[in-house]
């Protein structure tokens, strides 16, 4: 079965490493990103410019490396996309850490208007802890 158009345009993202040029493109002005509670920077963030400054800007300076690696992609009828996946992390002090994640996307009007995600919390917590 191809992708839905919802399916593909989320795997999109995930193909592209969240490439600045894709990401402009992808998600609405209004985006919400909810980042579930124990995660590092948890909370929900409105609009991709918040996301990238607020969660990311103040995640990434933890790490050497983070990246999200989907494993399964599924959509439904009503423009949600479900990702199944992993983080890969390794932080500034070499520790490593593989975070099982799942990502609710919400499409509307072809584009991305909200992220929830749920995700391992306490193994990524434990690898920046030391």
């Amino acid at each position: 079965m191809s992708d839905s158009p919802h399916l593909a345009l989320i795997r999109c993202l995930y193909e592209s490493g969240m490439a600045p040029e894709v990401t402009a493109e992808v998600m609405a002005p209004n985006l919400v990103w909810d980042i579930t509670p124990g995660f590092p920077n948890s909370g929900v963030y409105h609009g991709w410019d918040s996301a990238g400054k607020d969660f990311f800007g103040k995640m990434m300076p933890n790490y050497e490396s983070f990246g999200a690696v989907p494993e399964e992609f599924y959509a439904d009828d009503e423009g949600h996309v479900f990702v199944y996946g992993h983080y890969h992390a390794e932080t500034k002090t070499g520790n490593k850490a593989d975070v099982r994640f799942i990502h609710l996307w919400t499409v509307r009007d072809g584009k991305a208007v909200s992220m929830r995600q749920a995700a391992d919390s306490h193994v990524l917590q434990e690898a920046l802890a030391g």
